[in-house]
């Protein structure tokens, strides 16, 4: 059974029991999981979270001097100064072992790509954050297009900025099976197969084919192989529900905290819900905000929850696109 209920002008409560400002929004609790969805700018709003409240941000904030027609729009040479301020409130807000993960890409003005990503990289390293990682994101069935100087985009950034070089990170949870070739490739090793071999350029890498022997499971790569979000959302920028999952399956476990400062449409809440995590989204469009919190009571919250304590989550039924390479 679920509850609903308006936070507007009143003292808010986490899960946890951690207090939160009186803020505009509503909260829903089901399953023993609250999502609290809060309709303010999040610069603002990011201010009346606790201290390290949250293990993981996964969020897609406007991109420069895009989505004019819905948020306004960031000019590419202010990008940085604007995001800023937030980033710090996320770093306070992130616990010690926290992840945040930020979906961005580089614009191209005046026929070249503009830099806002990376000056905004080094400058979120100037204030504290640790640059862990990029992952990619390939959209493998980007919209076609055809430009005099560039081919179609493909790709995304996923930044990943951590507080501290230790971090939670459950690499288990997102093992992709081993593929065919194993079964031809394990049942003829050569002599040179069973022991460690370096790589012939000198690289440091090497490899022990034997090891492989039994395995049904590898860790994957730092490049995501998934279809965009291609039915409507009431958003122009909807990313994949398989986009967050992988990254909250990754860094958290049942019963953490997600925090989405750009919500939108509420993807990464109703990942969080299914899952068996308590969320936070901000957004500052309050018709969002409703239709968020329309479809998670429609399809999140009638579905049973794994055990708080069991580290699995629900099984992932998102549509997925596989490189053909292993």
């Amino acid at each position: 059974m679920s509850v609903k209920s308006t936070t507007q002008g009143k003292q808010v409560t986490l899960h946890n029991g951690d207090p939160m400002l009186p803020l505009s929004g509503v909260c829903i609790a089901a399953n023993q999981v609250t999502t609290h969805i809060i309709n303010a700018d999040c610069a603002i709003a990011l201010k009346a979270l606790p201290a390290m409240s949250v293990d993981l941000v996964m969020t897609s904030p406007p991109y420069a001097d895009q989505r004019k027609h819905t948020y306004g729009g960031i000019p590419a040479d202010q990008y940085v100064a604007w995001f800023l301020p937030i980033a710090d409130e996320l770093y306070r807000v992130l616990k010690p072992k926290g992840s945040f993960i930020l979906n961005i890409k580089e614009r191209v003005v005046n026929g070249e790509r503009h830099t806002y990503v990376m000056d905004l990289i080094i400058a979120m390293r100037k204030r504290g954050w640790l640059w862990t990682e990029d992952y990619i994101w390939h959209k493998c069935n980007a919209y076609p297009g055809k430009w005099p100087n560039r081919f179609r985009d493909a790709w995304e950034r996923c930044v990943h900025f951590t507080k501290a070089r230790e971090f939670a990170m459950h690499q288990e949870a997102v093992m992709v099976p081993m593929g065919d070739w194993q079964y031809a490739r394990l049942n003829s090793l050569r002599k040179a197969d069973h022991v460690r071999q370096e790589s012939r350029t000198n690289s440091g890498f090497g490899k022990n084919t034997e090891n492989w022997i039994g395995r049904k499971m590898a860790y994957p790569t730092n490049v995501l192989h998934l279809a965009t979000e291609c039915r409507n959302k009431g958003h122009s920028a909807v990313f994949p529900e398989s986009l967050p999952e992988w990254f909250i399956r990754l860094f958290t476990k049942v019963g953490d905290t997600v925090l989405d400062p750009f919500m939108g449409s509420g993807t990464t809440l109703r990942v969080a819900h299914r899952l068996g995590l308590h969320s936070i989204g901000i957004e500052l469009l309050a018709a969002y905000c409703d239709a968020a919190a329309a479809q998670i009571e429609k399809k999140c919250i009638c579905k049973a929850k794994e055990s708080s304590t069991s580290r699995s989550f629900p099984s992932s039924k998102n549509r997925v696109c596989r490189s053909k390479n292993p």
